[in-house]
């Protein structure tokens, strides 16, 4: 049989579970994901050298890095022709500012043109861009940033994150589409703090300060992400779930989760009702913890199903996804596309979920029948949805994208010598 042919049969099955596959298919491609530029390079960036630093740490040493912007862009650019879907973003950390020859700044002194070839990149693909300021890797990093009790460090941090909300301006400006800004710091006490108020005090007063800049609030979503713990900061992170939702909440900022950055037991998905209640908007930073934030390669298994289900029901226009995995042991092409074609997998998989029927079985309480129909949905021909959705969106199916990710490697990769 045909792929065309596979889905109409697959359509048919779909349509006696209530589902309208055309419909879900043309929703899901207009869900966007931000994918991450950092898995290509192991977080290493362009702005200085030396290991990572703040809690971050990739492993394995699999060999063709991305080791300069060039090659970094060509490695996105085959990651994007194997990845459906036409609203997608690219997610970049401050670190990977562009410098001319000759030139550097730190990161304080950040200025938009240092990222006009991502502008560049971005214009090309019709890709929108989001936007990190980078509060680790960086000899001011090594102790505390925003929440440091050295006024000097502090000071130039603040400055970092408002130079980084001018380069968020810019790429939304340029690139059409709003920016989401993240800050997340890798602040914390590796034993038992003798004073928890202090570094927040100092952590709430540095974003006041922040967000105290003027910006374009059409152009630029500025979010707060918390961490449960780090290395090097075991006992407290001053970034907590807590405190990040409430400032999120009273100063009309999003609160971004991260899927790695709660207990291994916690559902994160559960979270999103509950803010959304409370808030128009929120993000999300996907990723797959196995034992902590181990970052992961995104998988396309019940948590990533069950997260997609809930950013659907939720309202996908509602939410910033985007990616947050990386991986150094395995070839790097194939990590970020299983981890971004999963998130889209999983998207197409919840809008062929029967979700208004379910809704209503349960409000009837009939929690037999929905039990029943949660698991004969399991059994549908998924598949032949997901391979006529990639053919019909000009990218490879399911059994086709991997051996010429196998080629990239052989043609160009290895030859990164």
């Amino acid at each position: 049989m045909t792929i065309k042919e596979r889905y109409e049969d697959a359509k048919v099955m779909y349509a006696g579970v209530g589902v309208d596959v055309d419909k879900a298919m043309e929703d899901a491609g207009k869900i966007a994901v931000s994918m991450h530029c950092w898995q290509g390079d192991d977080v290493t960036g362009f702005d200085r050298k030396g290991p990572l630093s703040g809690g971050i740490q990739t492993t394995g040493n699999y060999p063709y890095r991305a080791r300069t912007p060039q090659e970094l862009f060509e490695d996105i650019e085959k990651v994007l022709s194997f990845v459906p879907g036409k609203h997608h973003k690219l997610n970049l950390h401050a670190s990977y500012a562009i410098f001319d020859e000759g030139e550097w700044a730190d990161r304080n002194k950040l200025e938009p043109r240092h990222f006009a070839k991502w502008v560049e990149l971005a214009k090309k693909n019709n890709l929108g861009l989001d936007f990190n300021p980078t509060l680790f890797s960086h000899p001011l990093a090594e102790e505390a940033t925003l929440s440091s009790e050295n006024e000097e460090i502090r000071k130039f941090w603040i400055e970092h994150c408002v130079a980084s909300i001018r380069i968020s301006e810019y790429l939304a400006t340029e690139t059409g589409q709003p920016c989401l800004m993240n800050i997340w710091i890798p602040d914390g006490f590796k034993d038992i703090p003798a004073d928890r108020k202090g570094p927040r005090a100092r952590l709430k007063d540095s974003l006041d300060q922040i967000i105290a800049t003027p910006y374009d609030h059409s152009k630029v979503y500025i979010a707060v992400e918390s961490k449960v713990f780090g290395i090097g900061m075991e006992s407290m992170t001053v970034g907590s779930h807590e405190f990040y939702m409430n400032y999120a909440a009273k100063n009309n900022l999003l609160c971004l989760l991260d899927t790695g950055h709660f207990h291994p037991t916690e559902n994160v998905a559960d979270k999103l009702s509950s803010m959304l209640l409370f808030n128009d908007k929120m993000a999300l930073h996907v990723s797959r913890p196995v034992r902590w934030d181990s970052d992961h390669v995104v998988l396309f298994n019940d948590d990533l199903r069950e997260l997609a289900e809930e950013i659907v029901r939720n309202g996908a226009d509602r939410i910033f996804i985007g990616m947050d995995y990386f991986d150094a042991s395995i070839n790097r092409v194939s990590a970020w596309t299983n981890g971004m074609r999963n998130m889209e997998k999983a998207l197409l998989y919840a809008e062929l979920t029967p979700n208004k029927e379910m809704a209503d079985l349960q409000e009837k309480r009939n929690f037999t029948k929905l039990m029943s129909l949660r698991e004969e949905v399991k059994t549908l021909p998924f598949g032949a949805v997901w391979d006529y959705y990639c053919e019909k969106n000009g990218v490879p199916t399911e059994n086709e994208w991997f051996a010429d990710c196998e080629k990239y490697e052989k043609d160009v990769l290895a030859k990164r010598v």
